[in-house]
């Protein structure tokens, strides 16, 4: 896998258009609609789900603006607490995080905190940008956006300058498809600008 990733870096480094693939990991906590959300992109339908034990992979492509075309391969991992430690086996050399996230259920808002900064602080995942997902935005109590980057810290990371986290929180709801595929083209939006960072910084280092 490593070479093939390497291979699609080497590519995407030089175009912003859809040839070759990004490699995409999605966490959460369970119940949060990692799987709903992963279905509702590929096939632009809802399914039913079931709890994921291990893991769901789907190529899904992207369908509008800068993202249009470009080829998505979506590691859809399981969010229960036995599984989390799985997590970083996953989102190792991965080009974005999509983090789902439960925007209405405040009880488990510091649990999907914890696990959202463990996940960004590792240091596999250093610069890896960052798109939450703030999911069920169709039911009552549901937090905004605004509201939600205070919750989950994510001021605390930086605005996406050298050397800090790019990150971006979506309103979304799975059920229905809405704000999925604009918080697709904000994380590849993300992934062209992280890559333009990194060749500066090594631009500035020889």
């Amino acid at each position: 896998m490593g070479a093939n990733m390497g291979k699609n870096t080497s590519l995407l480094d030089a175009l912003p258009s859809g040839q070759g693939t990004l490699h995409v990991v999605m966490l959460g906590l369970d119940s949060a609609g990692k799987t709903t959300a992963l279905y509702r992109l590929k096939f632009d339908q809802y399914l039913n789900t079931v709890p994921t034990i291990g893991f769901n992979c789907e190529k899904v492509k992207g369908t509008i603006g800068k993202a249009k075309g470009v080829n998505f391969l979506v590691w859809d991992v399981g969010g229960q607490e036995k599984l989390r430690p799985l997590w970083k086996s996953y989102t190792r050399c991965t080009d974005g995080i999509v983090f789902v996230l439960d925007s209405v259920d405040l009880e488990r808002m510091e649990e999907a905190k914890m696990e959202l900064v463990r996940t960004v602080k590792s240091p596999e995942n250093v610069h890896v940008p960052i798109l939450v997902l703030a999911n069920k935005q169709d039911l009552p109590g549901a937090r905004e956006p605004r509201e939600l980057e205070k919750l989950l810290g994510l001021t605390e990371l930086g605005n996406g300058t050298l050397g800090v986290h790019l990150w971006h929180v979506q309103p979304a709801c799975a059920i229905t498809g809405d704000g999925l595929h604009e918080g697709l083209e904000v994380l590849y939006e993300m992934i062209v600008k992280r890559r333009k960072m990194a060749k500066e910084r090594k631009k500035k280092g020889r």
